[in-house]
């Protein structure tokens, strides 16, 4: 069975007050065997500058597949970025005062939220764990994007010795790994893998870092296993490389992340989050949601209601609506009919438009749904807990 490490043995987050990071010269990272290890971040003392900075930042991926996915989620969310010249590295949304874009690597973007040039960012989650390192003042504000989905993963040739290990146990008892023979693994994941491999009781590997087409490696002879990102595995395949069980080190997609230090202490930067994170809530919580609309005859709402309630498919989010539907006759508003209304995910949606009919349903109507709000979102509600923070939304701190 594949397992992969939890977002929490990466960032280990706890609340803390703004003082916290008057002198964030460094941090210890704990790993699971219980060995820690004290890691210097070159960059956490905050430039003057960026102290004095009055706008708030959010950094996106400057090119590529993820930058494509990126503003058509914010699009959606109708959070257009409006960039003048496609040359210039910075934008704005014109529904977030306050707000500069700036467009970036994804690994520089995780390296100035760190320095605290960066406010907020969209990334890949591998990118945060490989370049924070375990820094406590990165949080991962909303953790599911839905795009960029990958997996962290230790591939291996499906030839020579390896043509009969399938698991990484079988990997680790191999006896060709010494001392002076160790596992090589061509990664462009250096900090993961050595946490992974070492997490793992593995005692000779040298991790040769690299940068694209790792694929190619193994069949120069130049080294012994790759540690990739992952999406179909279709090009593992087309080079004769195996995925192995137990070798996946951690599942990925894009995240928003931000700054601890940030949202505690320049203005507007928990206001500008708090809307951002409940436009990308309710958008992705519609995703794959239709609103359904019937008629139906009875005598009362509360009678309609319980044939309703009767069918497994047809109780929506919190329970169907029931409205009159008023026609005239002789004069008078009557009711004969009442309008039902619910909501329905999509493997759903011709189940419960047969049990509609069944129960005296009659001219369904189905639309898509592009955004479902909530009273309160639950990833704000524990953004604020991380933060030390009270659990008033009308709450902004300077």
């Amino acid at each position: 069975m594949m397992t992969s490490l939890e977002l929490s043995s990466f960032l280990q987050v706890r609340p803390s007050s703004a003082r916290a990071f008057s002198r964030p010269s460094s941090c210890i990272i704990c790993c699971s065997n219980g060995n820690s290890s004290m890691v210097v971040l070159p960059n956490s003392v905050t430039s003057s500058e960026s102290q004095d900075r009055k706008v708030v930042r959010l950094g996106l991926p400057s090119k590529g597949r993820m930058a494509d996915e990126t503003l058509n989620l914010l699009k959606n969310c109708q959070l257009s970025v409006r960039q003048l010249n496609p040359r210039q590295y910075v934008a704005d949304i014109p529904q977030l005062s306050d707000l500069e874009v700036w467009f970036q690597r994804p690994k520089d973007i995780v390296r100035k939220i760190q320095s605290g040039d960066l406010d907020l960012g969209i990334v890949g989650f591998d990118i945060v764990c490989e370049c924070g390192e375990g820094n406590e003042d990165l949080i991962v504000v909303h953790e599911a994007l839905g795009f960029g989905a990958c997996r962290l993963s230790v591939a291996i040739p499906k030839y020579g010795i390896f043509e009969n290990i399938n698991s990484l146990d079988e990997l680790s008892n191999m006896p060709q790994w010494s001392k002076d023979r160790p596992l090589r693994i061509e990664t462009g994941f250096s900090y993961l893998g050595d946490k992974f491999f070492r997490e793992k009781g593995f005692k000779h590997v040298r991790f040769q870092r690299s940068e694209g087409a790792l694929e190619a490696y193994p069949a120069m002879g130049t080294t012994d296993a790759i540690l990739d990102l992952v999406s179909s595995g279709t090009t593992l395949r087309e080079n004769n490389l195996k995925e192995i069980e137990g070798g996946v080190v951690l599942q990925s997609q894009a995240v928003l992340v931000a700054s601890r230090r940030s949202l505690n202490t320049r203005k507007g930067t928990l206001k500008i989050t708090h809307e951002i994170l409940e436009r990308l809530e309710a958008h992705l919580r519609a995703i794959g949601v239709f609103t359904v609309v019937a008629n139906m005859r009875g005598n009362s709402a509360e009678e309609v209601a319980e044939r309703v309630l009767s069918q497994p498919s047809l109780s929506g989010l919190q329970g169907p609506t029931i409205s009159p539907v008023y026609c005239k006759r002789d004069g008078k508003a009557v009711v004969d009919f009442f309008a039902i209304v619910i909501c329905v995910p999509q493997k759903q949606l011709y189940k419960s438009v047969q049990q509609l009919r069944a129960i005296g349903g009659s001219g369904v109507l189905v639309s898509d749904l592009t955004y479902i709000f909530e009273e309160e979102t639950p990833r704000w509600s524990k953004l604020l807990s991380q933060l030390g923070l009270p659990l008033d939304t009308k709450m902004f701190p300077a």
